[in-house]
């Protein structure tokens, strides 16, 4: 596996060293989890770096994550002679519960209905060479947004 803090070096100007070596640690334990993916087992995964006060630390930080996937992208994924669109698409993910940030009921295509769970809209660059999209801005939309703007 490449050595991730290396790829992430180009994020540097936007965010501070202490932030990408807790990213650098995230990212790690995030590949190694299997199962349900929270705080603490994220924690658990970091070994003696990471602690549950770090995650949430780390999870609680402003980070310009546009700016950064931008910044990515223009590092290690731009090639100059390819043609980029630019699309946007709405992904709602299943989710039961009532304890989750967001959940309401969103219409889902795969389903044909309604369904309890959240919903994302993300906005890509689509390479018509390669035929593949790179997410640059990523946002939750909550079901009360639809109704206030009518």
């Amino acid at each position: 596996m490449p050595d991730i803090l290396s790829l992430l070096q180009c994020l540097l100007p936007q965010i501070k060293a202490t932030t990408m070596r807790q990213l650098n640690q995230i990212i790690l334990a995030m590949l190694a989890l299997s199962g349900r993916v929270t705080m603490r087992g994220i924690a658990r995964w970091t070994g003696e770096r990471g602690s549950y006060r770090t995650m949430g630390r780390f999870f609680a930080t402003v980070i310009p994550w546009a700016t950064l996937f931008w910044l990515f992208f223009r590092q290690h994924l731009w090639r100059e002679n390819d043609v980029y669109l630019l699309a946007g698409d709405e992904v709602v993910v299943s989710k039961s519960g009532k304890q989750t940030y967001g959940v309401d009921r969103f219409f889902s295509s795969l389903a044909s209905k309604p369904i309890n769970g959240l919903s994302f809209f993300v906005l890509s660059l689509v390479s018509v060479e390669e035929r593949q999209s790179f997410p640059i801005g990523i946002e939750q939309v909550s079901q009360c947004s639809y109704f206030s703007q009518n």
